[in-house]
């Protein structure tokens, strides 16, 4: 079995996915922006061959790679990135050279805000009202409809990147003064908690595992405030959540597939499904996963990816694992050293974050397990503490 994986080094711990194919025998065939005497050790040992190509968003050179690597290894059986980044790029290789997947027109169904609201309104799955932006006046006549604030971003796009909040019809007028907002749409304003809705499918759709995260703070929020954001993930998904986040998958016509749903959880307790993204959710979230469960979802994945029967597959979230920012910007009550001695036998990891997440991630992390809410808010309050 051959199989291209774009990028095998970013994000840092994805070199998990490449080493677990390889426990199972596939040829993977590495294409990638970074010089190969870059990667770590345990990558370039899985990785049975590795194209490198200077800028990966040049659908040409890219394309000559995939042919090179047919024209070495034979037919491609699966293009994958499991990257926000490189979806595009992934989906028309899979069309190009005839490999299984989502296609261009998947994508840009499921990646564009204006697709995902008709695909979660015709599923009956609550979602925030939303138009494509065209004119200033269009945006004002929008919330006269659904109220202020609106919620202006890119129609495909992750994250909170040029994402803003306009309150009135001013600043409608000053957002237009800046851009023609080329791309745009503009969303009606929830109010309430993030949470996750994450997993896997098989090659039938049906889900096969599924886990809740929970965000101190919504993301635009947090880049916009510069906020230290804390997520952790959680041992019971709500039977609401369980139900609207199923239902969305569902809709969504995914197979063989990671799923990354976005809910906002209102304050009668209902969910209203903010995005869905194609992809595992950021950060080490793969890795907060692992130590919830006690189990790997890399080579979970794996052996989706190379047909095993994983239908069995059975596992408890035992834990709740806690993602808990800092910012260089910031001074903070405790020292590393200090942290690492209060938080004890919890302390899973201490992490510097790449650069390209500081602005919603912050710049370092400190993963920590326990077993119950308070403990993890104990933990966040400790680590954040600021002077």
């Amino acid at each position: 079995m051959n199989v291209v994986f774009i990028s095998p080094h970013f994000p840092p711990q994805f070199f998990h996915f490449v080493t677990a194919l390889r426990e199972r025998g596939v040829n993977v065939l590495g294409l990638g922006d970074t010089p190969q005497e870059t990667l770590r050790p345990e990558l370039r040992k899985a990785l049975s061959e590795y194209f490198f190509v200077p800028n990966l968003h040049d659908p040409n050179a890219v394309l000559r790679a995939i042919a090179y690597f047919t024209w070495r290894h034979g037919r491609i059986d699966r293009i994958d990135s499991l990257n926000e980044t490189w979806l595009g790029i992934e989906a028309q290789l899979r069309e190009d050279f005839n490999v299984p997947g989502l296609r261009p027109a998947d994508i840009d169904r499921l990646r564009s805000k204006l697709g995902m609201h008709d695909v979660f309104k015709q599923a009956g799955v609550p979602h925030p009202s939303c138009i494509r932006v065209r004119d200033a006046a269009g945006v004002k006549a929008f919330a006269r409809d659904v109220g202020y604030p609106l919620v202006l971003k890119p129609d495909v796009g992750v994250g909170a990147a040029r994402t803003f909040k306009v309150n009135s019809d001013a600043d409608v007028d000053h957002a237009f003064s800046g851009s023609a907002l080329t791309g745009y749409v503009a969303q009606a304003f929830v109010r309430g908690a993030i949470v996750t809705y994450d997993g896997l499918v098989d090659r039938d759709g049906e889900i096969i595992f599924r886990l809740s995260h929970e965000y101190s703070d919504g993301v635009m929020e947090v880049v916009l405030e510069q906020r230290d954001i804390s997520f952790w993930s959680l041992r019971d998904i709500p039977p609401a959540l369980e139900a609207l986040g199923r239902r969305a998958v569902q809709a969504l016509g995914l197979r063989e597939r990671w799923f990354h749903l976005e809910f906002f959880r209102l304050s009668d307790g209902g969910f209203v499904v903010l995005e869905a993204n194609l992809r595992p959710p950021g950060a080490f979230m793969t890795d907060m996963m692992n130590y919830a469960c006690e189990i790997d979802v890399y080579r979970l994945w794996a052996r989706l990816l190379t047909g095993d029967d994983v239908r069995g597959f059975s596992y408890s979230p035992r834990y709740h694992v806690c993602h808990s920012s800092r910012r260089a910007m910031r001074q903070y009550r405790h020292s590393h050293a200090e942290l690492v001695s209060r938080l004890g036998g919890s302390l899973l990891m201490h992490q510097e974050m790449p650069a390209v997440f500081h602005a919603a991630m912050g710049n370092e992390m400190y993963l920590t397990r326990h077993e119950d809410l308070d403990a993890v808010r104990a933990a966040v309050r400790l680590v954040q503490a600021t002077i």
